[in-house]
């Protein structure tokens, strides 16, 4: 099997102990650790001079290869281009698209240095692997210096309508890029055909329904949900289930019942509307004051980040004025954390909770919905509450109860429905989901990729 050189903005830590941060991560590393080879992408450190130093890591058949990125290219590539433009674009956020022409410039720049960087790395016959929309022009620049291998690009986030898509400055110039690669993988349907809509309308690209075919180069486009690994997740929270931490949650909710929410602290996430959607459900139903306790873990993220810190002072305000409504002198309604826990004890966190909520208002997959679904003990399984605008509702529909995140009345009342469902009813859900889980595995979805990357 051909040798494979995974690209991305940050990589997973290898070292045991340490939490993988964000489905991405969790994702590739997960691949990785079945197949070998090397991942490469920036070290989270802030130098000099971009590319410089060099570290290397092994393990097992993994090499991590990272490096720094100056202060400028910090500023104008990943908090500039990355995620004041591309980042809410593509999760139709046009209202928070902060364009400037030095960021768009460090952004091309910083894919130039990687491009370098990869063409030093690569032998014939790799494949080379690009995740996600930091790295959109990565392949027409490593073609512009001679490299011809296979470019595959999953992308991980959502792909926008192509009336939004156009919203991007140089979007045109953009897309023409991504046409340089040889596979694009997407989430879902949806996604595969907004970007044949963009590329047909106004590139007048030649589009079947898996090949777009612009200026004499044809692209492979493919659907590749990202999964998990089931077995190993439902390992883990069996595991855990009696770990110091799932005994102090358990402990403090004094046997009440328990919904539980883990996202970064993001906009995409629907955070506001979902603590909305839990007060709807004290307010309508008075039965549940004092007999059911929400938990949000949201850690921080990109805080350095136009929009973030007023998301995180909104989403404190209204964890605030709910709790001062409702609390009393042994419960309070909601337990908000900005802090991270590593993986096993998360996955004992949704062990121990009979709803897992899900509410964001635009997600590429969102692997959290799945990793509560495989981490719920088989014979008492808890309730997934999931927002119809994640790409895992595609997969879950017939399991999760599907919300609307706008709509705080219907969240209320799916809460109410997964807080009174009966064991039987949860069980059939749990198992319709489990099969989807491991028929869409993590394995399945890189062994999918990389088989049709290799053949084209």
């Amino acid at each position: 099997m051909a040798r494979i050189l995974v690209v991305s903005n940050r990589v997973a830590p290898l070292s045991e102990g340490q939490a993988p941060t964000g489905g991405l991560a969790v994702g590739v590393l997960g691949a990785l650790k079945e197949v070998g080879g090397i991942w490469m992408g920036w070290n989270g450190e802030i130098a000099r001079e971009s590319g410089t130093p060099l570290a290397q890591q092994d393990s097992g058949a993994i090499s991590l290869i990272t490096w720094p990125l100056s202060q400028y290219d910090y500023d104008t590539f990943y908090r500039g281009f990355a995620n004041s433009v591309l980042w809410p674009v593509f999760h139709f956020r046009t209202d928070l698209l902060h364009y400037r022409d030095e960021d768009y410039e460090g952004y091309k720049r910083v894919n130039r240095i990687f491009a370098e960087r990869l063409q030093r790395m690569a032998r014939p016959g790799d494949l080379i692997w690009v995740h996600d929309y930091h790295f959109l022009p990565l392949a027409q620049y490593c073609r512009e210096l001679g490299m011809q291998h296979k470019f595959g690009l999953f992308l991980h986030i959502p792909f926008p309508s192509d009336q939004v898509f156009r919203t991007i400055p140089h979007h045109a110039d953009l897309a023409r890029a991504m046409a340089a690669f040889d596979l694009i993988g997407l989430q879902t349907s949806d996604d595969l055909q907004a970007m044949r809509d963009y590329y047909e309308r106004h590139l007048g690209a030649a589009c079947s329904h898996d090949t777009l075919v612009l200026n004499g180069k044809a692209t492979r486009l493919g659907v590749y949900p990202i999964g998990v690994c089931p077995e190993d997740i439902q390992a883990l929270s069996r595991e855990h289930r009696n770990s110091r931490e799932s005994i102090k949650l358990k402990s403090g909710l004094q046997h009440r019942r328990l919904i539980i929410s883990v996202d970064r602290l993001d906009y995409s996430k629907g955070l506001v509307e979902r603590f909305r959607g839990f007060e709807r459900l004290l307010d309508t139903r008075p039965r549940f004051r004092g007999q059911v306790s929400f938990v949000q873990i949201a850690p921080p993220s990109r805080a350095d980040v136009h929009g973030y810190r007023s998301l995180r002072r909104l989403l404190e305000q209204t964890a605030g004025r709910i709790n001062g409504r409702w609390t009393e002198l042994s419960w309070t309604p909601i337990r908000y954390m900005n802090r991270s826990f590593d993986r096993a004890t998360l996955m004992s966190f949704f062990r121990a909770s009979q709803v897992g909520l899900v509410t964001s208002l635009r997600d590429g997959m969102n692997l959290v919905a799945k990793e509560y679904v495989a981490a719920q003990p088989e014979d008492d399984p808890g309730v997934l509450v999931l927002s119809e605008f994640t790409g895992a509702a595609r997969e879950l529909s017939e399991g999760a109860l599907l919300i609307n995140p706008y709509d705080t009345a219907g969240m209320a009342r799916a809460l109410r429905s997964a807080l009174d469902m009966q064991s039987a009813e949860r069980r059939r859900r749990h198992e319709i989901m489990m099969d989807v889980l491991r028929k869409n595995s993590l394995t399945a979805w890189r062994e999918r990729f990389i088989e049709d990357l290799g053949g084209i």
